[in-house]
């Protein structure tokens, strides 16, 4: 039975992923490591079911393991400038071996129908071709990196009618030229503007560590789990050194910043090593990997009818609890001008109301209430701190409040304990004398 439920909870929850992401394009970048550390296959099994909820994939493969296994074979000297590769007519002829060998690859595991299988009766059409135009990059440093490139065009209105046509799109890391000419180019720079030119809901990476660390004087290394463009930039700047900074995080990050100052919604920098990493990412709330956005996610904004749905499920668990006052639904209709609500990446998860009281100059804070995962993270007194500063523009002097059960919090935010006969004497006849409700008051 809790096996049950806890399906249905979890069901539930995801919903509104699903809703919000259909018919919206994703672009996932990966590295020829995935392809060839044999796990590939659960990888494939997940795409699938983006695509079959309706998502518009864009699949950026690369090939880096593949191309130098196979410059050591040919006994070719490889040369680096910047960190891109030099690539001559030798190194090209092993660039279009490899890359050709891993698309063929991801093509056929993208075949499977298995029965028993994730992916059994289904049916994913890839389409691929020459949808980037590319130019060289030219000389750097004194030096011609030949047929090493970077994208120049991408053809979006043939890629956008293969995708409405329920294709998944697979672009593999090389440009073709006017003139003929192939060049080599790096999965980030094709998965970042191809991102860009589709304006993607989301470009996702899926790279070696968890994610982006920082220090945390409470838990040491921590994963960063959303970063806005200014905190990204500012990362780069303070670690510079290889050792400050994970390859892959040097590699990516500054195409996640380039991306979302470009009109890509969402940046998503995740591990390929956690089972199904991509769908933890997506369709939970909290995450797996870092996230790159281009502002804050979190808003506070006067509440709207629509807000009912998202404030119910904040104060009915504390209705049922008792810590809140059960309130009439009609009247919460009536009253949502009167409510606030902090909204973190379209998701309610704090509400207050503000009752006036113009004859004493005084506004009473109702309706405090927090979503169970955001306690205790600070949501509770950036909402009190707006409160405060509303009624104080609206001209009120005195703000107060009547709880049973966070005396302590609103005593550690400067209200000081009164006594129902201090409180404006519309309150007072309503004052529930079974509740015992502590007041407390505080000069704004």
């Amino acid at each position: 039975m809790t096996r049950n439920t806890d399906f249905v909870s979890w069901f539930r929850s995801v919903a509104p992923y699903i809703n919000a992401f259909r018919g919206k394009t994703f672009v996932i970048a990966f590295g020829g490591e995935v392809v060839a550390d044999g796990n590939f296959v659960e990888l494939v099994h997940d795409f699938n079911l983006l695509a079959s909820l309706g998502i518009q994939l864009v699949l950026v493969h690369g090939a880096r393991p593949q191309i130098e296994s196979q410059l050591q074979q040919q006994n070719l000297e490889v040369m680096y400038v910047n960190g891109m590769r030099v690539t001559d007519t030798a190194a090209l002829q092993c660039v279009k071996e490899s890359v050709g060998k891993v698309r063929v690859e991801i093509e056929a595991l993208m075949s499977m129908g298995l029965p028993n299988s994730p992916m059994a009766n289904s049916a994913i059409h890839v389409a691929s071709g020459n949808f980037v135009t590319a130019r060289p990059i030219g000389v750097l440093e004194g030096i011609d990196l030949m047929y090493t490139g970077e994208v120049r065009k991408i053809n979006t209105s043939v890629i956008r009618a293969r995708m409405e046509n329920g294709e998944i799109i697979l672009l593999s890391p090389l440009g073709y030229s006017p003139t003929g000419e192939i060049f080599n180019l790096t999965l980030e720079n094709v998965a970042t503007e191809v991102a860009i030119a589709l304006q993607a809901e989301k470009l996702i990476f899926l790279m070696d560590p968890l994610g982006i660390m920082h220090d945390s004087a409470q838990q040491g290394s921590a994963l960063w789990r959303e970063l806005t463009v200014a905190e990204a930039k500012s990362v780069l700047r303070k670690f510079t050194a290889p050792i400050d900074l994970a390859d892959d995080i040097q590699l990516y990050l500054p195409c996640a910043v380039h991306a979302c100052e470009n009109g890509v919604a969402r940046v998503h920098l995740i591990s390929r090593h956690i089972e199904g990493a991509l769908l933890q990412e997506l369709f939970s709330h909290e995450g797996i990997g870092s996230m790159i956005t281009q502002g804050p996610l979190q808003t506070i904004r006067r509440a709207q009818i629509e807000d009912i749905g998202g404030i119910l499920q904040l104060i009915e668990p504390l209705e049922n609890e008792g810590v809140l006052v059960r309130r009439n639904r009609e009247l919460l209709e009536i009253e949502i001008d009167r409510f606030t609500v902090l909204e973190h990446d379209n998701m309610i998860i704090a509400c207050a109301a503000l009752y006036p009281f113009p004859d004493e100059s005084a506004c009473e804070l109702a309706c405090l209430a927090v979503h169970p995962h955001y306690r205790k993270t600070g949501c509770a007194s950036i909402l009190l701190k707006h409160i405060e500063q509303q009624a104080r523009a609206q001209g009120y002097l005195r703000l107060f409040v009547l709880t049973t059960r966070t005396a302590h919090w609103f005593i550690e935010r400067g209200f000081s304990e009164s006594t129902p006969d201090k409180l404006p004497q519309r309150k007072q006849n309503l004052y529930n004398y079974q509740r015992r409700s502590k007041v407390f008051m505080k000069q704004i």
